[in-house]
């Protein structure tokens, strides 16, 4: 059936009621199942940050937040029953971390007028907010992510590509699937040659693709991985002797837990990253303070400054920015869901602000607004260090090549308004 684009504003105002005493941010978690590992370091860090807020500062703006969770395995049907059962308490955002439950819950947010944050993963073209009013990507998509890696390489091989074969092993998913068109595109542009190696989920089974890995030899492989998978492949990768330096993940590749079950083996690897790595942070003084002594940090705090632990941080920060900035235009620190919408296109963070918030040069300033909800889309790269089991910044932030990104962005959403029938939005 397709969307109305005015039922859709009707059902976003009636959304819009009367607001909850509380700030209400689901937490669509997964504890259990393949991808638990990772899942659990994000959800732990999404939890520690309000509670950072609601400990030190009695909330944002005077309004205590609560972090309901839902336990979704990573579940694109679980997942949208976790939106069903949630979004009649009053919430006012969703970060469901993971690309198949975004897609699903795309038109339910757009009906119900809820926002939907997804940094680093979901649907890429959703940056256009003209077609996509209730979904953010900030402060990067997969398309950043393909783009950002194309330029490091582009950096290590004196500006050219020519001849150069890349492989992307990459998780058979609407998640890995995302970068394709991208790392086509920019083939073309820059002349080397992308072989695509899905990987069947949950990923734990990858000998084929490696021994073709071993006889095709490629110069660099990409991966687009989750969970169980980047283990997997790391392993592979190592006992095939592949020049770690030479492999790059994407930021949801870029975990310890990925990393350390391959040791040795795995010294050298690299993955994209849109944050910065480690606890050397004054933010991270703060959380000691407020969460960790207290004993209130998310699960005991196993995995606190961990890259991924990091990221759901980082995702808690900018939606309790939007927050704020949704509290200033309306005027009331008890918003609505469209209220909280517009504070997310009016969000500016800037690298003042990050360091107001102890996490000086940590992200990338976030800029958004009506037309735009995914920011500049700048990456960096990390690598591992398998004998001090740390993470390295080794380049700085990348902006993405709009040149290539721009064109398809715009055509992916223009076809989703047409197969919709949505008329897109008139931004100033």
């Amino acid at each position: 059936m397709k969307l109305r684009f005015a039922a859709l504003a009707t059902a976003a105002v009636m959304a819009a009621g009367p607001a909850m005493a509380d700030l209400v941010v689901p937490n669509l978690s997964y504890r259990t199942g393949p991808y638990a590992a990772n899942g659990n370091q994000y959800a732990d860090g999404f939890n520690d940050y309000f509670t950072l807020l609601n400990e030190r500062d009695g909330g944002i703006g005077g309004q205590k937040i609560q972090v309901p969770e839902c336990e979704t395995a990573y579940n694109t049907e679980k997942g949208v029953e976790c939106y069903e059962s949630t979004k009649g308490n009053g919430a006012l955002v969703y970060n469901p971390l993971s690309t198949g439950i975004t897609y699903q819950l795309i038109p339910k947010v757009t009906a119900d007028g809820i926002p939907m944050y997804t940094p680093g993963y979901g649907r890429t073209s959703a940056k256009d907010g003209a077609v996509f009013p209730w979904v953010f990507n900030a402060p990067a998509n997969y398309w950043d992510g393909a783009s950002v890696s194309v330029k490091y390489l582009l950096d290590q091989n004196n500006g050219s590509l020519e001849g150069k074969k890349i492989a992307l092993i990459y998780h058979n998913s609407a998640f890995g699937k995302e970068p394709i068109r991208t790392l086509q595109e920019l083939g073309k542009k820059h002349g080397f040659t992308l072989t695509e190696l899905p990987v069947e989920p949950p990923g734990q089974e990858q000998k084929s693709q490696w021994l073709q890995i071993r006889r095709d030899k490629p110069d660099y492989v990409l991966m687009w991985g989750w969970g169980v998978m980047n283990q997997a492949a790391i392993q592979e990768a190592a006992n095939i002797r592949f020049p770690m330096e030479n492999f790059i993940g994407v930021w949801w590749s870029g975990g310890e837990v990925d990393v350390l079950p391959a040791g040795a083996g795995a010294n050298g690897y690299k993955s994209l990253t849109f944050n910065g790595v480690g606890q050397d942070y004054p933010y991270y003084e703060q959380l000691k303070q407020y969460v960790i002594d207290p004993g209130k940090a998310s699960q005991g705090g196993p995995s606190i400054g961990s890259a991924v632990y990091s990221r759901g941080m980082y995702a808690a920060l900018v939606i309790a920015e939007a927050i704020r900035k949704a509290q200033e235009l309306a005027g009331t620190s008890e918003i609505t869901p469209a209220q909280l919408r517009d504070g997310f296109e009016a969000l500016n963070i800037t690298e003042e602000r990050m360091a107001e918030l102890g996490l000086p040069n940590f992200g990338q300033p976030i800029v958004l607004s009506c037309a735009n909800h995914g920011g500049e889309g700048q990456g960096r790269v990390q690598q591992w260090n398998a004998e001090t089991k740390t993470w390295s910044l080794v380049s700085e932030f990348a902006t993405p090549d709009a040149e290539v990104l721009e064109p398809l962005i715009q055509a992916d959403a223009q076809a989703f308004a047409a197969e919709n029938s949505i008329t897109p939005a008139t931004c100033n």
